[in-house]
């Protein structure tokens, strides 16, 4: 039986397209039971080799940020200043007790306290730079820091949408190994 219009191939007597049948060493037959790699004929399929390494594939894919969920960037805007908070506290309670130990503070408080000394005394930079009041102070701009990133972050994200309606929106290319 020919096979449809233009294809070449045609069909045997078991129905079976050209290339699939005894002969080939692609099915069941004498020449696929000699081994694997071993093929009968002039017309055989080649097989790759089990082992062979295949050189990967790259999918990409381009995709637009159309919209940015104003919620969600506030939420993610205000858990990252929490975090920078806490480091900015964290990192100026070490870089005080690394100064103390150092002696600055008293070196510096008895520079200042002989250039301002009167009848009852100089300033006292060690009394008034104390970690109590230093901690107090960077937490205060700590605070002050997180309400105004996460409101700033939740504005641009509002600003972003607008203007994405116009202009179409961030293009990003990911791509894919596999």
């Amino acid at each position: 039986m020919p096979g449809p219009a233009g294809s070449g191939q045609s069909a045997g007597p078991s129905g079976a397209a050209a290339g699939e049948g005894p002969g080939t060493g692609t099915g069941p037959g004498p020449a696929s039971a000699a081994g694997p790699g071993v093929t009968a004929g002039t017309d055989a399929v080649r097989r790759p080799r089990t082992g062979a390494r295949t050189v990967p594939r790259t999918r990409k894919a381009r995709l637009r940020v159309a919209k940015t969920d104003p919620w969600s960037v506030m939420k993610v805007s205000f858990l990252l200043s929490i975090a920078l908070g806490v480091c900015t506290i964290v990192a100026v309670s070490v870089l005080w007790m690394v100064m103390n130990a150092m002696g600055v503070f008293s070196a510096i408080g008895g520079t200042l306290s002989q250039a301002t000394e009167s009848g009852e005394g100089g300033f006292d930079l060690e009394s008034f730079m104390s970690l109590p009041r230093v901690l107090l102070f960077t937490s205060v701009i700590a605070v002050i820091d997180v309400v105004l990133a996460t409101a700033l972050a939740t504005l641009g994200a509002f600003i972003y949408n607008i203007s994405a309606g116009f202009v179409g929106g961030v293009e990003v290319t990911l791509a894919e190994d596999e």
